[in-house]
């Protein structure tokens, strides 16, 4: 388990929730201590290579070594069931409770993370809208909370939000998400559509540990990295603990965990990480603390 100690008491300030209201994002110190930020980098090789601790593979596991370009920025989705150092993170009470104050809800439920890995001379990620991904749920608005683990300039490949753009409207997944030619044509193409002819674009500098909130309908992709070091983020994809899924969409991979007759989701896929009446999914605190395989008997 992490020798790094999460902070639970991180509080959003007045100011941290004016500014994501208005720009659609906000830039955050400290998010987590660096120690740990670096005790879960250290995770991503062996996590990439296919060494899952609970023997669970991972939702989406977006690039192998010896099947994928090298220059493509690497990807996995729910490592938080593969690994519970990456979920001692990603479900941790503080990061929940400062998403659902920001998505205005009762609570927060994690839909998914994302574990990137962008390589030195790394290719460029679409920019996209997270909550065109999210149709298969009810909401779908997301608040995620991205986090750095390694320190990250412009130069690196950072993620770069859009100010303002969560104001633009709603817009379709987009064409080309890993390494595109062109990663901003959706987002040229929505401007456009909101009267927008200058997009301004806001690199995530920090160091390790700290990182940034967005709402799931504001712009964002990153670069190409002209760095001679890797970029490593951890993101945690909230929705509202009252989410449910959608009675008629449906989503080809998380649309799995829908019981027939039932559009609740099951807790156990799908984790409530902080709720003002206190309550936290039951498996959470057991499951992070304990070792062997997934769903064992806590």
């Amino acid at each position: 388990m992490p020798t790094g100690t999460l902070q639970h008491d991180f509080e959003l300030s007045s100011a941290d929730i004016d500014t994501f209201m208005r720009d659609g994002f906000v830039i955050v110190e400290d998010l987590i201590p660096t120690e740990l930020a670096v005790e879960v980098r250290e995770r991503y090789e062996s996590l990439f290579d296919g060494e899952f601790e609970t023997g669970l593979l991972p939702d989406e596991w977006n690039w192998k070594a010896g099947r994928d370009a090298p220059e493509l920025t690497r990807q996995i989705c729910n490592g938080w069931k593969s690994d519970r150092l990456i979920a001692s993170v990603v479900l941790a009470p503080h990061i929940g409770k400062a998403c659902a104050t920001l998505g205005r809800w009762p609570g927060a439920r994690l839909s998914q993370d994302n574990l990137i890995w962008k390589p030195p001379g790394g290719r460029a990620l679409g920019y996209h809208q997270d909550s065109s991904y999210e149709q298969w749920a009810i909401p779908s608005d997301w608040v995620s909370c991205w986090i750095a683990l390694d320190d990250c300039r412009a130069e690196t490949g950072t993620v770069q939000y859009v100010r303002g753009s969560h104001r633009w409207g709603e817009s379709p997944m987009i064409g080309e998400f890993h390494g595109p030619a062109d990663p901003t044509k959706d987002l040229r193409e929505a401007a456009g559509r909101a009267g927008v002819v200058e997009p301004d674009f806001v690199p995530v500098e920090v160091k390790a540990g700290s990182g940034a909130f967005h709402f799931g309908w504001t712009w964002h992709g990153s670069g190409v990295s002209t760095a001679e070091v890797p970029r490593r983020s951890l993101v945690a994809h909230m929705t509202s603990s009252e989410a449910r899924f959608h009675p008629t969409n449906t989503g080809y991979i998380y649309s799995r965990y829908k019981r027939f007759g039932d559009d609740t989701m099951d807790e156990s896929f799908f984790p409530i990480t902080w709720r003002d009446d206190g309550y936290r999914s039951p498996f959470i605190e057991p499951y992070t603390a304990a070792s062997g395989g997934w769903a064992a008997d806590l």
